[in-house]
């Protein structure tokens, strides 16, 4: 009798499966209701789904949230996911991908303020988009504020240049 359930199931999903399969759309509709007009625009949607995804803050009550997160998980089953994914993790402050990157651009900010030019132009190989001058003016500022123990605004000023070439490198921007 036991032969005769295996040969019923061979191939085929359970039922519990293809729920969990759609439960993780429903999911994935979620956190991309949380991303701002920019990102969405830059993942492959089809415009029912970004139209649905629009219409989401729209619904308040409890029940008609949830009906329409359905209704997002439905569209979610005709996108290219490993694309969504790829993009959504780069952008999700939560993920282990977007913390690596985070901790590396640090590590480079620390490196050019501490550093001398091998460690420049070892930047600049890596992102060649780099303005060299306006860079220069940064790190000498963030050196100044260090040697004086002043807050360290400028060495933000050299983050967020670097974590814009980045974003510009990877196609975030």
């Amino acid at each position: 009798m036991v032969d005769s359930y295996d040969d019923a199931f061979d191939g085929e999903k359970s039922k519990t499966q293809i729920k969990r399969e759609l439960l993780a759309l429903v999911e994935l509709g979620e956190r991309l209701t949380t991303l701002k007009a920019d990102t969405l625009a830059r993942l492959p949607l089809t415009d029912a789904l970004r139209k649905a995804l629009a219409d989401a803050s729209k619904h308040t009550s409890h029940i008609a949230r949830k009906r329409h997160m359905s209704f997002v998980g439905k569209l979610m089953r005709d996108q290219d996911l490993e694309a969504i994914n790829a993009v959504f993790e780069q952008v999700d402050t939560s993920s282990r991908q977007y913390n690596e990157r985070f901790h590396n651009l640090e590590r480079w900010r620390d490196r050019l303020v501490d550093g001398n030019d091998e460690d420049l132009e070892r930047f600049v190989n890596e992102f060649p988009d780099t303005d060299r001058q306006h860079l220069r003016s940064l790190i000498r500022h963030a050196q100044h504020e260090k040697a004086r123990n002043k807050p360290p605004a400028a060495a933000r000023k050299v983050f967020k240049y670097i974590r814009d070439l980045d974003e510009l490198q990877r196609g975030l921007r």
